[in-house]
């Protein structure tokens, strides 16, 4: 990563502007004239001041659909194609375009924020972000109601993920897959097992480390070694936990920050280990052929997170999307899905399906999670708009070096 370039997201670069110029301390970010520069950041992108106005539904006449994801996560076979997805067009006559466009949440943001405060087409009529990024997405007004008309499978979503505080009723977002931030590390060129955070910090593994941009993964996985509860935690606790990151950038033991492209420096093996996300390291290691890299839930608990299918306030084809939507919340597709981007599926009757395909498939731990997997992960609490700014300004500072 470039460490000399200001962050993307135009709000946190700006912190982190105003945090340089005062040599301010971190922990003292929302305290003095600081505080009223993230007063007037938080006012500028305050939602509710000018409702939007979602675009007009041309999906009769214009049978497509963009769908903008994450790398990876999609079905894929070996000429590159996506057989569920090209099996939706057949049954629909809807031509659907998979885009892998978001590598992080922060700087897929970055890239169509204007255009979604203005209400315009962002080039995708429905999107996967990570729930707290959908929470943004809904609180300013940038998302649209779903029509649950078009989505009779919405009753297949399993209970626990039926009403969110950021949409309570499903009534704009639905999950795509979930999944645990852990860690991991090569089995060829590591002797011995990585099984908590402290392993990270092991003479071995000194600047062979990577963990991700995602800071709720990264710094959740890191609270959770210190023994707080990322579910209730305090600032200090955050801060704790970002102080010991900070140290091993500085230390050399961190090699990269990264999005989904962390994936790349293990296949290199300029990174030995890190923190990172499950299904990938299942994904790679069947491109591999033997389990090269080992995925681990650390000994002190990992997080756990969904992406989220949502409509943006400016898209032509929400018909379509629903559509969409609809197919991969059919019990059979779903397991398809979770049989090739092994992450937790959000579908009830999916298990039943996977059993079809591979029993053993169905017993992955990974994708079909059982109350005792479950104990070991959290997921990080929700945050006000001024603790993301916050938190977020502080995390990029330490990125930026």
């Amino acid at each position: 990563m470039n460490k000399q370039n200001l962050p993307e997201d135009p709000i946190i670069r700006e912190l982190v502007q105003h945090a340089r110029a005062a040599q301010i301390s971190r922990r003292a970010l929302l305290g003095g004239a600081f505080g009223g520069a993230i007063a007037l950041s938080l006012a500028a992108c305050a939602p509710g001041e000018q409702a939007l106005v979602a675009a007009e539904d041309i999906s009769d006449s214009d049978p497509t659909v963009n769908w903008a994801n994450w790398p990876l996560y999609l079905d894929e076979d070996d000429a590159g194609n996506h057989p569920t997805l090209d099996a939706f067009t057949a049954a629909t006559g809807i031509a659907a375009k998979y885009l892998v466009d978001v590598d992080d949440n922060n700087s897929y943001f970055a890239k169509v924020k204007d255009q979604l405060a203005l209400g315009q087409d962002i080039g995708a009529d429905t999107v996967c972000l990570t729930e707290w990024m959908v929470s943004r997405w809904i609180r300013r007004g940038w998302t649209q109601e779903f029509n649950l008309d078009n989505i009779p499978n919405h009753a297949n979503l399993v209970e626990t993920l039926l009403n969110p505080d950021f949409d309570p009723g499903r009534k704009s977002s639905l999950p795509w897959q979930g999944g645990f931030a852990g860690l991991v590390y090569n089995t060829d060129l590591v002797t011995e097992p990585v099984v908590s955070v402290a392993d990270l910090w092991r003479e071995d593994l000194q600047g062979r480390v990577v963990v991700l941009s995602e800071m709720r993964d990264t710094l959740g996985v890191m609270m959770s070694s210190q023994g707080v509860d990322i579910t209730k935690f305090t600032a200090d606790e955050f801060y704790n936990a970002l102080d010991e990151v900070e140290a091993r950038v500085t230390d050399g033991f961190i090699r990269n920050i990264k999005g989904n492209s962390y994936s790349e420096d293990l296949v290199s093996e300029d990174a030995l280990a890190g923190i990172v996300w499950s299904g990938d390291i299942t994904v790679l290691n069947l491109e591999a052929g033997y389990e090269k890299w080992k995925f681990v839930l650390p000994d002190s608990g990992g997080t756990f997170w969904n992406d989220t299918f949502m409509v943006p306030i400016g898209s032509p084809r929400k018909t379509n999307a629903e559509k969409l939507i609809n197919w991969y919340y059919d019990p059979a597709i779903a397991a398809q899905v979770a049989a090739w981007v092994n992450y937790v599926t959000p579908v009830n009757g999916a298990y039943e399906e996977a059993i079809k395909i591979d029993p053993a498939l169905a017993e992955n731990q990974l994708i079909f999670p059982n109350a005792d997997t479950l104990s070991q992960v959290s997921i990080f609490r929700s945050l006000s708009d001024a603790e993301e700014n916050e938190f977020q300004a502080a995390f990029q500072g330490v990125l930026l070096g």
